[in-house]
């Protein structure tokens, strides 16, 4: 071999004389290579689970779902909706106590770790490869929050490294600041509520500044199992749990000795805040329709507006009561029925057994379902969620019923009224009847078509249906305002001479011979009299006068939308309508002829305070003021001495007219002060009767006299317009649109073109004078696609002039009406021979 090779081999450790060696650079390759591919293996995992992963540009964008807010005309909220219950504050809101808290239990090194907790992670990952499943997260507050905002909860390596990622990320383009925002204002506290705000809203009712080292404690304790560790449904567990967090608050020295005994000797301390939406429940459902309409779902439940609306929260307590009131009154009147629900015969344990009204603020002067879980002669012990009700033979006096163990048994659900509390901590309630009577009230401002206050049934949690909007029933007497109408326009005058005696009409279905509720004719009558002791005769001789079909178009003109058939006991209301339909309806009347539709948003802002443009209102002129004032003599001639006198007790100038159907199955009374209109109804969804002689007057109007006994109790001095007085000013929002302001405009100028001894803001005698708002730029929302497939971004377009309202554009000219002849405002030759 020569020279050169051997030194060859030497030089490169090869050869005979080398085997270690040459097995050792065998090894080093091959160990090398594997390596390698080891590398190359994480590399592509890495590309995997990385490549769908959001940027930060995302995240520096996060918008989270926030609560949607109701206010009414004070500015009290009374109702919410939302995707997340969340309140977003910004980092230096919340309290260092709760910082502290869960930063000791979530991640003690939050402040100088960079996303990952090496320690931790490698701990929880040994554990976990000596158990069955994946139990230790070692998760940081950043780890969590990426989870939280991009990824799921799976339990997955994949998900895991896609965690680490994300985190790392997150800690490169944020500060600890911003992490701790966003993850307090996003993670999860259990019963729908997100964010640590919203947290202690719903568990203690006060904003997250003002708590309490153990209050936020047991928020810092939910995170990890919001619905494992419910103080609600859990309270041993939670308070174990919160009692953890100040023991490692105490290893932190975050608090001392004593104050950690102190708050661990603390109970849980829970005040839940009132279900949202239980003071105007129908109200609400209301408004979100119209905001889900106009807005879209995702706009309205996600992103946190404010909504002003029209009702008034003192009014509509008022109208809660009345109605409450009004048909416990009924339900006794009627006797002691029973047929009661009994959970034990059903099959259910009493002790389980939860009533839907329990979720509901159980307060003095409330009405609830309860159930029956001890009973003796003199004693019946009832069940009201988590407290305990007592009824003595006092409380079931009205049954008639003398011993309680007589007609009531374990298990039964019964309804009552709480009274109050007696000294041994129950409730002190009264027994009550819920047969399946309802009942709805609907309230409005006469000068700018806001509804004050809204009831669509006697109990929401268990029918949500809106009798005041989506029903409709018949009308009884109070359709025969459109009647008498008609006739007015038509030339009549409340002082003509009717007579109410017997008659038969020809019908294409043969004679038909009508008669009045009483029975009874008392021949011949003014027209103001047979309108305010609701003569069936006379309103029909008017109807057949002027034509059916004339009377119907009144109807339309006043804002009925129903679909009437053009027969003749339609005079006497045998036509179906909504409840909201008949108050916009009257409305017009001490409006001078003037119609609007009835609103429930006032304004709306977005979260940063922009505001969003609610729908327009609509205005119309139905009536010429001269009949507007004409028809207002008959409708107070029913309160002063008609069928609706019992409201002259209230002392103060009203108008109105009762409604009663064949059978009894359907009572009303709608009437109006000069400010305020409000309509009632009464009945059974079934169309069962109300009973004999439940009629509009005995049933309805006693529950419309209980709310206006409140309406008109800040209005004193307030009065209907005499004749010849100024045109009444109303103060109508216009909306924001522009286009549909500027033919209204003129409308109502018009009204008050004469009043020039008025000014703005001031009550003269029966003028109401406030200037209308200005109107900014209308638009309308338009869904815009946002990129990387997230959520649509709302933006807002140009509405364009043809949204004008048709009522508006056509309104209708009565003046021109009246001039015409008598043979043609009619459609007969001849007037009756009982009209002189």
């Amino acid at each position: 071999m020569p020279d050169w090779q051997r030194a060859l081999r030497r030089a490169t450790l090869n050869g005979p004389d080398y085997p270690s060696r040459r097995i050792a650079r065998r090894v080093t390759f091959y160990v090398l290579l594997g390596l390698s591919a080891v590398f190359g293996a994480l590399c592509g995992l890495m590309l995997v689970y990385s490549i769908d992963l959001p940027q930060m540009d995302d995240l520096a964008r996060y918008r989270p779902n926030t609560t949607t807010e109701l206010l009414d005309v004070h500015g009290k909220p009374f109702g919410s909706f939302a995707l997340e219950r969340r309140v977003v504050l910004p980092y230096s809101e919340f309290p260092t106590v709760l910082k502290q808290a869960i930063m000791s239990i979530e991640d003690k090194s939050f402040e100088s770790n960079w996303g990952v907790n090496l320690v931790r992670a490698v701990g929880a990952a040994y554990r976990d490869l000596h158990s069955s499943g994946k139990a230790q997260g070692a998760s940081t507050l950043t780890m969590q929050l990426a989870r939280n905002l991009f990824l799921s909860s799976e339990k997955t390596y994949g998900r895991k490294l896609q965690e680490i990622f994300l985190s790392v990320q997150i800690e490169r383009r944020f500060t600890k600041q911003q992490i701790f925002e966003l993850y307090a204002n996003q993670i999860y506290l259990g019963h729908g509520t997100y964010g640590f705000e919203a947290g202690s809203e719903y568990f203690f009712n006060k904003k997250v500044r003002d708590l309490t080292l153990p209050e936020a404690a047991l928020l810092a304790a939910l995170p990890k199992g919001p619905e494992a560790y419910s103080p609600i449904k859990y309270p041993d567990r939670a308070l174990k749990r919160r009692n953890l967090v100040l023991s490692e608050m105490l290893a932190d020295g975050k608090i001392t000795k004593k104050q950690a005994e102190a708050a661990e000797a603390e109970p849980l301390g829970l005040h839940l805040e009132p279900p949202a939406n239980s003071v105007a429940p129908y109200f609400v459902e209301e408004v979100r329709r119209q905001l889900e309409k106009q807005f879209g779902v995702e706009e309205v439940h996600g992103a946190g507006l404010k909504v002003y609306t029209t009702l008034d929260l003192d009014l509509q307590q008022a109208a809660n009561k009345a109605i409450l009131d009004g048909t416990a009154t009924y339900e006794r009147r009627r006797g002691w029925k029973g047929r009661l629900p009994n959970v034990v015969l059903d099959g259910a344990d009493v002790e389980s057994y939860r009533h839907p009204d329990w979720v509901q603020p159980i307060e003095n002067g409330s009405y609830v379902h309860g159930v029956v879980t001890a009973v003796t002669a003199k004693r019946v012990t009832v069940k009201l969620g988590a407290r305990q009700a007592v009824l003595t033979p006092e409380d079931w006096r009205w049954t008639q019923n003398v011993d309680g163990d007589g007609f009531l048994r374990t298990g039964d659900v019964v309804y009552v009224k709480v009274e109050g509390s007696s000294p041994d901590g129950s409730l002190k309630v009264s027994l009550q009847q819920d047969s399946g009577a309802q009942a709805s009230m609907m309230a409005v401002d006469n000068s700018t078509g806001e509804v004050l206050a809204m009831v669509g049934g006697r109990d929401f949690a268990l029918s949500q249906f809106n009798r005041a909007t989506q029903s409709q029933r018949q009308v009884g007497s109070s359709f025969k305002p459109y009647v008498y109408t008609t006739a007015i326009e038509g030339g009549a005058k409340p002082t003509d001479i009717i007579v109410d005696g017997p008659t038969t009409f020809p019908t294409p279905n043969g004679p038909y011979t009508p008669h009045n509720y009483e029975g009874d004719y008392k021949g011949a009558m003014s027209l103001t009299n047979a309108f305010a002791e609701s003569r069936n005769i006379p309103a029909l001789k008017l109807a057949d006068r002027y034509g059916i079909r004339k009377v119907i178009e009144t109807a339309h003109r006043f804002g009925i939308t129903s679909n009437i058939p053009a027969f003749l006991p339609v005079a006497i209301g045998s036509a179906d309508i909504s409840l909201a339909e008949q108050v916009s309806a009257y409305s017009v009347f001490p409006n001078d002829g003037i119609r609007i539709e009835p609103r429930y948003i006032r304004r709306i802002t977005q979260a940063d305070g922009l505001p969003l443009d609610p729908a327009p209102s609509q205005v119309s002129e139905v009536v010429s003021v001269d009949t507007a004032r004409t028809m207002m003599q008959l409708l107070q001639a029913v309160v002063r001495f008609g069928t609706g006198a019992s409201a002259s007790q209230l002392k103060h100038p009203l108008g109105g007219k009762t409604g009663t159907t064949n059978d009894y199955t359907d009572a009303w009374f709608v009437g109006f002060s000069p400010s305020i209109t409000c309509g009632t109804w009464i009945g059974f969804d079934d169309r069962e009767s109300l009973g004999e002689k439940e009629t509009g007057a005995r049933a309805a109007l006693p529950m419309w006299m209980d709310f206006m006994r409140a309406a008109i109790a800040t209005r004193p001095d307030e009065a209907f317009p005499t004749a010849g007085a100024a045109k009444k000013k109303l103060d109508v929002p216009l909306g924001s649109a522009a286009s549909v302001a500027t033919p209204v405009r003129p409308l109502v100028k018009k009204q008050v073109a004469d009043d020039s001894a008025s000014t703005s803001g001031e009550k003269a005698k029966g003028v109401l004078t406030t200037s209308p708002p200005a109107v900014a730029a209308p638009s309308v929302p338009v869904e815009k696609p946002k990129a990387n497939g997230t959520s649509p971004q709302v933006i807002y377009a140009p509405v364009k002039p043809a949204s004008v309202p048709q009522a508006v554009a056509a309104r209708v000219k009565p003046a021109a009406m009246s001039a015409k002849p008598a043979d043609e405002r009619s459609g007969v030759s001849n007037p009756p021979p009982d009209i002189y």
